[in-house]
């Protein structure tokens, strides 16, 4: 099976200081991936380092199949500025500016394309509202119509699913699925066990670097969750990058 990424003894951080270190590994096309450990153990800074927010320290990470172009990034929704005069409509249809261009016009079909995503998520009826009057539920469901839109092959989701509702959770993983199912590759950050052994197949336990890599009944064992938190509590946070050739 031909790979998404590769991440070549990467080292990710920030000011010369690593939140991520000699990582190796393949994500293979068409994996949903969970990325789980404890708070501080460099799972954001994974995905920022994927997206091209941050450049390596050391290492290397190779899209060795996709274009950075053809990836779809959703940061967590705190970082999301809800103050900014949007609507849920030009919202979505942000999603599908790399057909159309920063200032480029909407097409007929296009305009299809964003009220057939808005109604993917179940806000119908929602499309004049400002960004600020929405719930945090209702929030991710027009930023998940926005990745509907994009059409990307790599999708990038950062703690998705954070105080929301039972029921809104469920509709957005069968868009996951959805996507899982047409070979797209998914990188999700999670903090519930119960989540990911229910619903992703692969995870990666990270604790600043890689604990467990694989099937997710195999990585989120009591053995390795407590040895996932013990390196996060004993991980010097002003330690500098220690550089080595890559394997």
């Amino acid at each position: 099976m031909t790979a998404a990424l590769q991440f070549r003894n990467l080292t990710l951080g920030y000011d010369r200081h690593p939140a991520v270190h000699h990582l190796t590994g393949t994500v293979a096309n068409g994996t949903l991936l969970a990325v789980i450990g404890p708070n501080g153990a460099g799972k954001s800074t994974l995905l920022k380092g994927i997206v091209g927010v941050l450049r390596p320290l050391d290492g290397a990470i190779e899209h060795t199949q996709i274009q950075k172009e053809d990836i779809a990034y959703l940061p967590q929704i705190a970082e999301i500025d809800r103050t900014f005069p949007i609507t849920v409509y030009d919202l979505v249809a942000m999603g599908l500016w790399r057909r159309a261009g920063l200032f480029g016009g909407i097409s007929r079909g296009q305009r299809d394309e964003i009220e057939k995503a808005i109604s993917a998520v179940g806000l119908e009826g929602f499309e004049g509202r400002t960004i600020g009057t929405l719930s945090g539920g209702q929030m991710q469901r027009a930023l998940f119509a926005r990745l509907l839109l994009q059409d990307a092959q790599l999708i990038l989701l950062d703690e998705p699913f954070t105080s929301l509702d039972a029921k809104t959770i469920s509709d957005l993983l069968d868009l996951i699925h959805r996507w899982h199912g047409e070979r797209r590759t998914i990188l999700i950050v999670l903090h519930d066990l119960d989540l990911a052994r229910a619903q992703f197949p692969e995870t990666l336990l990270l604790a600043r670097e890689a604990v467990a890599w694989g099937r997710t009944q195999d990585v989120l064992t009591a053995e390795n969750l407590l040895k996932a938190r013990r390196m996060c509590e004993a991980f010097d946070r002003h330690a500098e990058v220690c550089e080595t050739d890559a394997a």
